[in-house]
């Protein structure tokens, strides 16, 4: 078994890279400006320990040096305070913004820290979609390396919200190794990819039990299972956790498993995780997403003129774009035919304001007061109406694609 002498916490130039420049360059709330790396650590199935792994990881994280913090995210079932071991404490709330508490060297903010502890939340929907935004932007998160946000279980509303809104560098994936597990992780997987957020990797935790006496791994469930999943979809490896009754025990005393038992294999885990983490994020952040546009702003006839990374300077007129709104009022979910009348939009309508949405699409508010349509960057660009897109169309529209 190594000892705590045995582990390098030396940053790697991995780390560095992903530590060093400037805060997210994706927009999102304020509060965010100082942070480097928003990931995503997700599950797609409740109970295989995602929760737990963020906080280890996070602990892992600040021992290698960097500066790092947790959002609980999941409203409804908080479970950082207690593996933080907050107890009794309570941040303060007669402040402008709330200040993140901190544990083991990792701030971290949770509802459960905002609640009396047995009462349960029973909020729709949008009340807790609002209190989460009021987590995620109205904390004094300040200067952070990262920010791993602990998700809550599933593919729904908070999922897609948050992948939205906030400026994510990427998402990792957490999944055991049985089979139905996986199954569910795989769909995490798909809806991440979907709403193109990187994927920085697959986590198989309890991947197998480390004998207390001897030291010996057995595999209670499949083994492998998270590495097959990684390579099915085309996802980096980040490593296996074993289940270990130190992570159990620290769980409930909110002493992390590298804090209760540095030497331990369990421990040894984590930290070669949150390397393999610090290597994915460095990738992620030196890839210059394609798709992605450089630049956007509005013209002095209220249309839409995009920079693209390969040079190409489009913009595409706010008529055409009202008209071809993807939103459900203006087609029919289940047909998929436009009905709304062009008739109808004013000729002098114009694009009032552009909101970001997650790393493939934007939000356009019009002067009509219509709002609701997210449009693609992969449908903008198809769409260009400058004059060089326009001629080798014929001189005709790019009808968008819904």
């Amino acid at each position: 078994m190594p000892s705590p002498t045995d582990i390098s916490l030396h940053p790697s130039a991995d780390a560095l890279q992903a530590r060093k420049g400037p805060a997210v360059r994706r927009p999102g709330p304020e509060a965010l400006s100082g942070v480097r790396n928003v990931i995503a650590i997700g599950s797609g199935k409740g109970g295989v320990g995602k929760s737990t792994v963020t906080t280890n990881l996070a602990v892992a994280l600040h021992q290698l040096g960097a500066k790092v913090a947790v959002l609980d995210a999941d409203i409804y079932g908080p479970s950082q305070p207690g593996l933080m071991g907050a107890g009794n404490e309570r941040p303060a709330t007669d402040v402008e913004q709330l200040a993140p508490m901190v544990r083991h060297g990792v701030g971290f903010m949770s509802i459960g820290l905002l609640m009396p502890q047995d009462n349960p939340v029973i909020w729709r929907a949008p009340i807790a979609m609002k209190a989460l935004f009021q987590l995620l932007g109205g904390v004094a998160w300040g200067d952070l390396d990262y920010l791993l946000i602990d998700m809550p279980p599933g593919t729904g509303d908070v999922q897609l919200t948050l992948a939205q809104q906030a400026p994510l560098t990427g998402s990792i994936v957490v999944t055991t190794p049985q089979q139905v597990a996986l199954g569910v992780a795989r769909k995490g997987l798909k809806m991440f990819e979907q709403v193109k957020v990187p994927i920085l990797g697959v986590v198989e935790n309890m991947s197998g039990f480390v004998c207390t006496k001897c030291g010996t791994e057995h595999a209670l469930f499949k083994k492998e299972g998270g590495q097959v999943l990684a390579r099915e979809c085309g996802a980096p490896f980040l490593g296996r956790i074993p289940l270990e009754a130190d992570i159990m025990e620290g769980g409930e005393t909110g002493e992390p498993v590298l804090v209760r038992n540095p030497g331990s294999p369990a421990a040894r885990a984590f930290l070669d995780l949150a390397k393999s983490l610090e290597r994915e994020a460095a990738r992620s952040n030196a890839v210059v997403p394609g798709g992605e546009p450089k630049r956007m702003d509005l013209g002095p006839a209220g249309e839409l003129r995009i920079a693209w990374t390969d040079g190409h300077e489009g913009r595409i007129a706010a008529w055409t774009l009202r008209v071809n709104c993807p939103c459900a009022a203006c087609v029919d979910e289940d047909t998929g035919r436009r009905v709304l009348d062009p008739k109808k939009i004013p000729l002098d309508v114009r694009v009032a304001g552009v909101n970001p949405v997650g790393r493939y699409g934007v939000g356009l508010a019009f002067s009509d007061a219509h709002n609701t349509g997210i449009y693609t960057f992969e449908s903008l660009r198809a769409a260009c109406e400058c004059a060089e897109c326009l001629a080798r169309r014929g001189g005709t529209a790019q009808p968008f694609s819904v």
